[in-house]
């Protein structure tokens, strides 16, 4: 069921869920924080503890579709960073992100969750090297989960999610980074604030 009643736990049984109130989760460019964490500052306006786990993996080849978000080749090396972000230390989200190795390679902002700047954003750690993020583009597209997501999101398999590709861009229209984001339905409600210049 995608309405939260029953949950599935990996190799132990379904079992009759504790009920969720969903966690709203803005999207919007005045999420980027000039300090700290964006996942962070979201979870607190909506009275949440906010956090991660994360796995960084260095030096892995871009598979194609990766590689096209980015404008790379096919097989160059980038940085791999899979998230798990926490609202009260239950799931809400997943992120697995990319970011080309020859972009920041020997910089204090190499591993996005290691270093001075851990943990704070892409907007941010570009700035720490001098390349200013203009705009991000998101695609988000309903879908089913796969039986990994479903089990690290404490959800049963084939619930619904919104899967959203997004890539931040530099002011010089460079892709600096790209991440599939997984949002399960049934624990969070999306909504897309859109600044309107005057």
């Amino acid at each position: 069921m995608t309405c939260g009643v029953l949950e599935g736990r990996a190799g132990s049984g379904t079992y009759v869920a504790e009920p969720r109130q969903r966690v709203r989760v803005v999207r919007s460019s005045a999420r980027e924080q000039p300090e700290g964490s964006p996942f962070r500052a979201d979870m607190k306006a909506v009275g949440k503890h906010g956090g991660w786990e994360s796995r960084t993996d260095a030096k892995v080849p871009a598979p194609a579709e990766i590689a096209a978000r980015l404008g790379i080749a096919e097989g160059e090396l980038c940085i791999r960073t899979s998230y798990e972000f926490l609202a009260d230390g239950r799931p809400v989200q997943l992120s697995t992100g990319w970011e080309p190795y020859d972009l920041t390679s020997g910089t204090l902002v190499v591993l996005p969750g290691g270093g001075p700047h851990a943990g704070a954003g892409v907007v941010n750690r570009m700035a720490v090297i001098g390349i200013t993020v203009s705009h991000a583009v998101e695609q988000p597209e309903p879908r089913q989960a796969t039986a990994e997501e479903a089990s690290l999101l404490g959800i049963q398999k084939a619930a619904l999610v919104t899967h959203i590709r997004r890539t931040y861009y530099s002011d010089q229209g460079r892709p600096v980074e790209t991440a599939d984001i997984v949002v399960p339905a049934a624990h969070c409600e999306i909504v897309y604030e859109i600044p309107i210049n005057r």
